[in-house]
């Protein structure tokens, strides 16, 4: 008799610990679980030729969420006479603590990324870098790296793009709501901003929509959806899970580092020919026909195979599929594009409908930022750069990041099964919008908390031979009549909440009559007897 033993390496926590989900997702994913060590005095290792500008007088301004503690970037917009705003971005700079050959660079380096899971994060660098040395907390001489550039009052960024070192300190430490609410209704119960600030936080505003619209007509601008975030207690349980819609003050700010990141994009091609950029190649070559057909069956419309293929032309028909009243076409699309990639080429980024685009506004969370850092302070100091990056850096970093996502993916699903495992039996209904549709079912996302459910083609129609699903046109059809495809919302029940495999089954609220084939009795009306 043969005899197979499991070999334990070490023992993660008990099955019943309530934080289980992710100490166990990130052993699995051979991530680390702590903040890694600091040290007892960090000095400032900056160029010795690197002269710092004073900034501390600029009135800039952090705005972030109620409990963000690493503030990594600080904003200031001037509007003038004319309607165009001169914008200046601050960043927080690690790299003025971190030379790439110490043993700080190489534990960032491993790490790839701040990890980030429901409830809680897992920093790149030691908090007390992170959080305080290179937070931009109110009131504190931080060392940064600023950009500033003009932006005209129709959105297109000026080529007076200038990068520079300096000392900044920001004066208010704003909050995404209380700026939103103060934007969007005038007055915010919990903020009153002076005199000062508020006129900065007008022209910032008027820049985000000078920039947003320029952005809807020559790019691309993603459509609004929800961030899932889960509330948990003390005890780690799931006190509620929170769907955040991006408002007034997100926007804001997330014009600010796209502008800011198009520069450095700019300045990286121009005088390296290399850096850390993020791409994406549009359409994939072999898909391109077909999402031709699709799209344009009647050759009625300007989407040709050639002009798909350009950036333009994809950002164009990107544009086009955002207007339209359902978004069939654009989850049928999706599958035909190519995944965003990071590398050190300067290509564009179709998805974004943007030429050069460049990310060094969080290096204190990512390290390809730190890289991008250390080249533009090399090109502040007309000097070479001290590290440039190589051909590996980008599969070094996709697959950090592909490791991360699997882990906030794992974790999101552990906790959803943990949340609704008693749903099942209450019968409550949700409305769930169509992701994905195979030969099996579909797979829909729930509006009101994020979770993913399937959907097994048995629990629409019994009857197999009545229903088909269509993974590659993307439908489900009952006696051959249309009755589902993707980007569609439905209202389910929830039969089955595994928190063992953490699988999610639902069924449609909408009943599908069975057919019911009665039986004839043998003798016809015509062999019925004449009264």
């Amino acid at each position: 008799m043969l005899v197979s033993w499991l070999r334990f390496r070490k023992k993660i926590t008990d099955a019943d610990d309530k934080i289980a989900p992710w100490w166990v997702t990130l052993a699995e994913n051979d991530l680390p679980n702590s903040e890694p060590a600091g040290i007892d005095h960090w000095e400032l290792k900056d160029d010795a030729d690197l002269e710092r500008v004073d900034m501390t007088h600029v009135p800039f301004v952090t705005i972030d969420g109620q409990s963000t503690k690493d503030m990594d970037d600080a904003l200031y917009a001037k509007k003038n006479a004319n309607g165009d705003f001169e914008l200046t971005i601050a960043i927080a700079d690690p790299t003025a603590y971190i030379t790439p050959d110490s043993d700080m660079d190489k534990v960032a380096r491993e790490r790839g990324f701040t990890i980030y899971l429901p409830g809680r994060n897992i920093p790149m660098l030691p908090r007390d870098l992170a959080d305080d040395l290179c937070s931009l907390i109110e009131g504190e001489v931080r060392p940064a790296l600023c950009c500033t550039v003009t932006v005209d009052k129709d959105g297109v960024i000026g080529e007076d793009i200038h990068f520079f070192a300096a000392h900044i300190k920001s004066h208010a430490r704003l909050v995404y709501d209380h700026v939103s609410d103060w934007l969007e209704n005038g007055e915010s119960p919990e903020w009153q901003p002076n005199d000062e600030i508020a006129q900065i936080v007008r022209d910032l505003y008027e820049f985000s929509q000078a920039r947003a619209n320029w952005r809807q007509n020559n790019a691309v601008v993603f459509p609004d959806r929800p961030d899932y975030r889960f509330e948990l207690s003390e005890d780690n349980d799931v006190v509620a899970i929170h769907a955040d819609m991006r408002r007034t003050a997100n926007r804001l700010v997330e014009e600010s580092m796209i502008t800011a990141n198009i520069c450095a994009g700019k300045t990286l091609r121009a005088n390296f020919e290399c850096g850390v950029f993020n791409t994406h190649a549009g359409f994939k070559p072999e898909k391109i026909a077909d999402v031709v057909a699709l799209v344009n069956p009647e050759g009625e419309l300007p989407f040709t195979a050639e002009s798909i293929a350009t950036l333009e032309g994809f950002a164009a028909l990107r544009r086009w599929l955002g207007q339209q009243d359902t978004s069939y076409l654009d989850n049928r699309i999706r599958k035909a594009q190519a995944y965003s990639e990071m590398g050190n080429q300067p290509l564009p980024h179709y998805a974004m409908g943007l030429d050069i685009y460049a990310t060094w506004t969080s290096p204190i969370r990512k390290y390809g930022d730190m890289i991008n850092h250390r080249m533009l302070k090399a090109h502040v100091l007309g000097k070479e750069p001290v590290q440039t990056a190589d051909e590996t850096v980008g599969e070094e970093l996709a697959l950090h990041r592909k490791h991360h996502n699997m882990a906030e993916r794992k974790v999101g699903d552990w906790l959803y099964a943990r949340t609704l495992a008693k749903e099942p039996s209450k019968e409550t209904k949700f409305v769930g919008e169509i992701f994905d549709i195979n030969r099996a079912g579909m797979r829909i996302r729930l509006l009101e908390n994020g979770a993913a459910a399937f959907i097994p083609s048995s629990l629409i129609m019994s009857n197999k031979e009545r229903i088909e699903c269509n993974g590659e046109q993307g439908t489900i059809s009952i006696d051959k009549q249309l009755e589902f495809r993707l980007g569609d919302t439905l209202e389910v029940v929830l039969t089955d909440v595994s928190q063992e495999n953490r699988n999610i089954v639902a069924k449609p609220t909408q009943v599908f009559a069975e057919l019911v084939v009665e039986k004839q009795d043998d003798t016809t009306a015509t062999d019925a007897p004449a009264e």
